[in-house]
């Protein structure tokens, strides 16, 4: 369930490309040529508890689109951890999946690859329409101006869940609406061998979005006006250092989290280690875990003060799955009914309430199994205080910079090592060093 990076083929860093050899139904000849109409292959990205409930959730709904059409759909749900260097492999080599999953957060840099097909009047004719899909779902589908590079598949949002018991134990009555709040809280709640916040300090994702949030609570971003990187301003360092003291100095986060990377978070909160857990769109995830939907609760994340709203009280990037096609299919007209299938009203339904996401489809969302008192906070933070991450060609290279750097951050916090506005000040620096010349 996770969100994102890729780069532009001719900036990618060696260190990106460390890589895991991506094999796939994609052809180094390119063109759409329909050599192989029967079959497609898919990646997708793991949106559930394990990839094995990804399968689960998925093969019944591919099995209906080889029913309808006569394709048959090679499935293989990649890790977050891996999706990254695979993608960016298939860019350069030519040799990739027909269709896949790709972060919002990734549009517009795999996006300059070259290697996705444009969305263009007639591929989006070809699946309905633009106008079948929300407005802040289309805003990170790639750069301003141009064709989209996929569609929206699954809308996010981040939300706070706690638990209902931890909180009655402590004697706390309603959840924390700003950080000062959330702190003293988390301060009632880590005892015993508990903790009051779960957290993926060496999850560079996870790491991004949040100091993309804490930033913007700042008053402040990580690219200019300009699109130029601009990681060490100081409402970016105070952002990242907010965000890092919650296990460094306020230590409502097991130091453990320090090393947590997939999905550990999740269930320490099932399980009850932790009280309060920041994430995208957990339900699914949780009850597939064991706890049921009544032992939490769900609110909007936290602000510096006041009420979430847009501007300085951003609390969530604009979370999702776009589903995107590689140029150099050889099906393009499958890969273009596949994406149609995907994004269908009852397609959207189904996968949608499997992830505990929002449909991007108008249409699915109003479907009254989604007016859920869990999804009342997702929807409104995605309409009212989520916003974008810059969609600029360098997006990637900057999610793994930074998220990589506040990695560094969070293992100093966890070994005791002083995490200081100077220190924070050169991870940054060091990370905007790892961009791209201009």
């Amino acid at each position: 369930m996770r969100r994102i990076r890729a780069a532009a083929a001719g900036a990618v860093t060696v260190s990106l490309l460390t890589a895991v050899t991506a094999c796939g139904g994609g052809s180094s000849t390119g063109g759409g040529s329909d050599d192989s109409p029967k079959t497609l292959t898919y990646w997708a990205s793991n949106q559930g508890a394990s990839i094995e409930v990804d399968k689960k959730v998925l093969r019944p709904e591919l099995d209906k689109f080889e029913k309808q059409t006569g394709i048959k759909v090679k499935l293989e749900v990649v890790p977050w951890s891996d999706l990254l260097n695979r993608i960016l492999t298939a860019t350069t080599s030519g040799q990739g999946p027909d269709v896949l999953n790709i972060g919002n957060t990734w549009s517009a840099s795999l996006q300059a690859t070259g290697a996705l097909l444009p969305w263009d009047a007639n591929n989006l004719a070809a699946i309905g329409g633009k106008d079948r899909f929300v407005d802040s779902a289309l805003g990170s589908t790639g750069a301003q101006g141009q064709d989209p590079a996929a569609v929206p598949l699954y809308s996010m949002a981040y939300a706070l869940y706690y638990n209902k018991k931890m909180f009655a134990d402590a004697g706390i009555a309603k959840p924390p609406a700003t950080w000062a709040e959330l702190i003293a809280d988390g301060k009632k709640l880590s005892k015993g061998g508990k903790w009051g916040l779960g957290a993926e300090g060496s999850n560079p994702s996870e790491n991004i979005h949040h100091a993309f949030v804490f930033a913007k609570q700042h008053g402040a971003d990580f690219f200019t006006a300009e699109g130029k990187p601009d990681f060490t301003n100081d409402g970016a360092v105070a952002g990242v250092q907010q965000y890092v003291d919650l296990m460094a100095k306020d230590r409502i986060i097991a130091p453990g989290n320090a090393e947590y990377a997939q999905n550990q978070s999740v269930s320490d909160f099932a399980k009850g280690k932790s009280a309060m857990l920041l994430w995208q769109s957990a339900s699914a995830n949780l009850e597939s875990q064991g706890m049921s939907a009544d032992a939490y609760g769900i609110a909007p994340v936290p602000v510096q003060s006041g009420t979430p709203g847009t501007g300085a009280n951003v609390n969530s990037m604009v979370a999702g799955i776009n589903l995107a096609v590689f140029k150099n299919t050889d099906n393009l007209d499958g890969a273009r009914k596949f994406v149609k299938f995907m994004t269908s009203d009852a397609e959207q339904k189904v996968l949608n309430t499997a992830y505990s996401s929002i449909p991007p489809v108008k249409s699915a969302q109003g479907d009254a199994s989604f007016n859920t008192a869990a999804n009342a906070v997702l929807k409104d933070t995605l309409a009212q205080s989520a916003a974008a991450l810059p969609q600029v060609a360098d997006e990637s290279q900057f999610e793994t910079a930074v998220g990589t750097a506040i990695k560094g951050l969070f293992a100093d916090a966890a070994a005791g090592r002083p995490v200081t506005t100077d220190s924070v000040k050169a991870a940054l620096e060091k990370a905007q060093q790892q961009m791209p010349a201009k």
